[in-house]
C-alpha cells in the first residue's frame, strides 16, 4: 500500500479485491434485431467495443427520442465515440456542443434525457467513472486531512455524499490545478448539485443544470474546465 503525503493530506492508493461491475449484480440484456447487448440496470451498454448502429438505433427509444436518428444525431454520436477511441474517455459536455456548433437547447432537443442519459448512452459509453467496463474495476482510496477522512473511490468522486463538506470542495478543486479558488459562480452551482440530489436522490443534468442557474454552455465550461460531472459533480461530493 502506498503513501502519497503533501502539507496537509495523506492519500491512500492502496487497491483492495476486484469487485463486480460497478452497477452490482443487477445486469440484464437488451436485444433488438436478433442481437444481444449486456446492459447495466439504467440501459448502459456495458462492453463499449460491443456497440454497433443497431443499438443506437434499438436504444434510442427508451431515451425518449421518437422516430429514426437524424444526421443531427449521428454527428453527435460519432464525435463521442471517435474521441473515447482516441482518448479513452468521453468528452465532456460543453466539448461535444462546441465541436457540433450546438447550443444547450439543440441538445436538449436532440437528447430529451440529457448529455450522459441520451447521447453517451447511445454512442455505448456510460461516461460515468464507475463503469468498470469503461475505466477498469473499482477500486477504493482514502483522503485524509488533519482532521478527516473521506472515503473516495479510484476516479477521487466521494463514495458518501453525506460526509461532503467545504474542505473536500476545496481539495478537489486544488486537484484541478485551476488558479485562485472557488469563486461565488463556482459555490451557487455547488448548492444547487447538492441541494437537487437531496430533494430529488438525482444529479441534474447539465441543460437542467444551467437553466436552472441562468448561465450557458460556455460559461459553465470556464468555470468547470474539467466538464460536468468530472468537475463539478465531483467538486460537489456527488458521483454522477
Amino acid at each position: 500500500m502506498d503513501w502519497i503525503k503533501s502539507s496537509n493530506t495523506v492519500q491512500c492508493k492502496g487497491h483492495i479485491p476486484q469487485v463486480l461491475n460497478a452497477k452490482g449484480a443487477n445486469l440484464k440484456t437488451f436485444e433488438f434485431k436478433g442481437k444481444i447487448y449486456e446492459v447495466d440496470e439504467e440501459d448502459f451498454l456495458l462492453h463499449p467495443d460491443q456497440w454497433d448502429k443497431d443499438f443506437a438505433e434499438g436504444m434510442a427509444p427508451r431515451t425518449g427520442i421518437s422516430g429514426e436518428l437524424t444526421l443531427e444525431h449521428w454527428d453527435v454520436l460519432w464525435f463521442v465515440r471517435k474521441v473515447y477511441l482516441e482518448s479513452g474517455k468521453c468528452p465532456v459536455v460543453h466539448k461535444a456542443c462546441k465541436a457540433q456548433n450546438l447550443r444547450m437547447a439543440d441538445l436538449q432537443r436532440l437528447f430529451p434525457t440529457g448529455y450522459r442519459r441520451g447521447a453517451c448512452k447511445l454512442a455505448g459509453l456510460c461516461c460515468n467513472p464507475e463503469c468498470a467496463d469503461l475505466f477498469g474495476p473499482p477500486k477504493s482510496a482514502v483522503l485524509a486531512s488533519t482532521s478527516l477522512i473521506y472515503r473516495t473511490n479510484v476516479r477521487g468522486f466521494l463514495v458518501n455524499p453525506a460526509e461532503w463538506n467545504v474542505y473536500f470542495a476545496e481539495h478537489k478543486w486544488e486537484e484541478t490545478k485551476m488558479p485562485g479558488s472557488l469563486t461565488e459562480k463556482h459555490w451557487k452551482i455547488i448548492y444547487y448539485l447538492r441541494a437537487r440530489f437531496e430533494k430529488t436522490g438525482k444529479i441534474p443534468t447539465i441543460d437542467e443544470t444551467c437553466g436552472d442557474n441562468d448561465i450557458d454552455i460556455e460559461e459553465f465550461g470556464a468555470l468547470f474546465p474539467d466538464g460536468y460531472h468530472r468537475g463539478a459533480v465531483k467538486i460537489a461530493g456527488l458521483s454522477g
